[in-house]
């Protein structure tokens, strides 16, 4: 039940209904209201009218002719005219000496005090001429009389008799009542007829729809001749039926090659752990035996005890650091996909650098190196120092790796420059040499990854240092990379300046 009267039948045919309802009463409210004082202005209006017509043509010579038109006029609507003369003797009259026998009036008052007039309203008093009606309850007449006197002297009344207003206005009521309950009638008929021809094809679209919900787009609609709003509403649930099916498609397309590309991600991912895992296993031996010769070396001295004593320190440090970053290799992933808390710290990365310079000595000699750092004064950043010199040592012994002779020189220059950023410093390792192509610039930021694909063993390296200074910055969210140069290559990073 309730069903139908949410349907746009029953919606279309309550709201006609009540729309006729409505203007019904509104009539029979304003005819109830306005219709009695509309008939008595409509009278008073006529009787004046007639008065002027006659205040212009009573002294005309043509008597019969005047006499004529006044008898007209009083058929045609209904009126009653008595004139006077100054004597009160009847000059015309066309129903006797109707004045009288309603006896002398006397000054306009709304109630007249002989016996004939039971109560009498003014309706209009101006000029000389007064309009009232009268209401006599003794035989039960009621008329409009009109009293006025010419500028010759003559007095001129006019009666006209008036029907029951109040009644007239009832029947004017009852018919509208017959009139609502047909109109309704006829109504209902007709929106049942015509809007079968609106709500089918919103039925139609409606289950088409549904369909779509369902990702059934198989049914369309049809569309029709006429172009109106049901028709374009059709057309556009179409192209989106079609939009939606071509869309659903490209996406399940797209997630079975996402698929693919997840599962050879995954094997990748478990490829690079393994190799990790390999790696590290490989370098703990070397590791193991360089620490043995090096205490072996600091504990038999044979030669010049200071340069066996620098030697070996040396050796036995970078020892120590290779077996730190077999361990931090095994972070590697964590760095990268975990959240790692960086034992941050005020420290001088001058000193940092220098020292990087000093234990790279021996090699940047062996290989007639020139390194260009004029930096002498301290600058205080504030980072984890052991990461930093990572990032540090990785980028020069890259640099020591890859530099090659420009202008009879092999050159590495390094430089601490105010970053773009206020708060931060940029540091540079420049080396002579070979530009990286353009398309191998974003690679080799990626773990194992080496531009020498015959991985030269004597240039030493696993191709794990520039994703662990990738690994490190992000961290720390700032800026690095590597850019060609003219006569060679530059990579850089960014780093915060020292805290208060």
């Amino acid at each position: 039940m309730k069903k139908i009267f949410k349907s746009v039948h029953a919606k279309l045919f309550i709201t006609v209904c009540v729309i006729l309802l409505m203007t019904i009463i509104f009539l029979i409210v304003v005819n109830s209201a306005v219709l009695e004082t509309f008939y008595y202005y409509n009278k008073k209006e006529n009787s004046l009218e007639l008065f002027n017509y006659i205040k212009e043509n009573i002294n005309i010579e043509d008597k019969e002719e005047f006499e004529s038109e006044l008898e007209k006029i009083s058929v045609n609507n209904n009126f009653d005219i008595e004139v006077k003369a100054t004597s009160n003797e009847v000059l015309y009259t066309t129903a006797g000496d109707f004045v009288e026998n309603f006896g002398k009036l006397n000054e306009i008052k709304y109630e007249v005090r002989y016996s004939i007039f039971n109560r009498t309203e003014i309706l209009y008093a101006k000029d000389g001429v007064t309009i009232r009606r009268v209401q006599d309850k003794t035989n039960g007449i009621n008329f409009i009389l009109l009293e006025g006197t010419v500028e010759s002297g003559e007095k001129v009344y006019i009666r006209m008799p008036i029907n029951t207003i109040k009644e007239s206005a009832n029947i004017s009521n009852q018919s509208l009542w017959v009139i609502a309950i047909v109109s309704v009638a006829v109504s209902g008929i007709i929106i049942m007829v015509t809007t079968e021809k609106f709500t089918k094809p919103i039925e139609e679209l409606n289950d088409i729809a549904n369909r779509m919900t369902k990702l059934d787009f198989s049914r369309k609609y049809r569309i029709q001749d006429n172009e109106d709003e049901i028709n374009e509403l059709g057309k556009s649930i179409n192209k989106l039926s079609d939009t939606l099916e071509d869309t659903i498609d490209k996406l399940k397309k797209n997630n079975m090659e996402l698929e693919k590309d997840i599962e050879a991600k995954s094997k990748i991912d478990e490829m690079r752990k393994q190799f990790i895992s390999d790696v590290s296993h490989e370098l703990k031996t070397p590791i193991a035996l360089i620490q043995g010769y090096a205490e072996g070396l600091v504990e038999n001295v044979n030669s010049d005890e200071e340069s066996r004593n620098f030697y070996a320190e040396v050796i036995l440090d970078e020892a120590n650091k290779m077996d730190i970053m077999v361990k931090r290799l095994l972070e590697l992933m964590k760095l990268e996909y975990e959240d790692r808390e960086f034992n941050n710290k005020n420290f001088d990365i001058v000193e940092l650098i220098n020292e990087v310079i000093r234990t790279s000595a021996v090699v940047l000699k062996e290989n007639n190196i020139e390194v260009e750092f004029k930096e002498k004064s301290p600058v205080i950043v504030f980072a984890d120092d052991f990461y930093i010199e990572q990032v540090v040592n990785n980028y020069f012994t890259n640099a020591i790796k890859n530099v090659e002779q420009v202008k009879n020189k092999k050159k590495i220059k390094i430089s601490i420059k105010q970053a773009k950023d206020e708060k931060k410093y940029r540091v540079s390792i420049f080396n002579t040499g070979k530009n990286i192509s353009e398309e191998n610039l974003p690679r080799i930021w990626n773990r194992f990854y080496k531009i020498d694909e015959s991985r030269d063993r004597s240039k030493g390296g696993h191709g794990i240092g520039l994703s662990l200074v990738k690994a490190i910055m992000n961290k720390y969210n700032s800026s690095y990379g590597a850019k060609n140069k003219q006569d060679g290559v530059e990579f850089f990073f960014e780093i915060e300046k020292e805290r208060k």
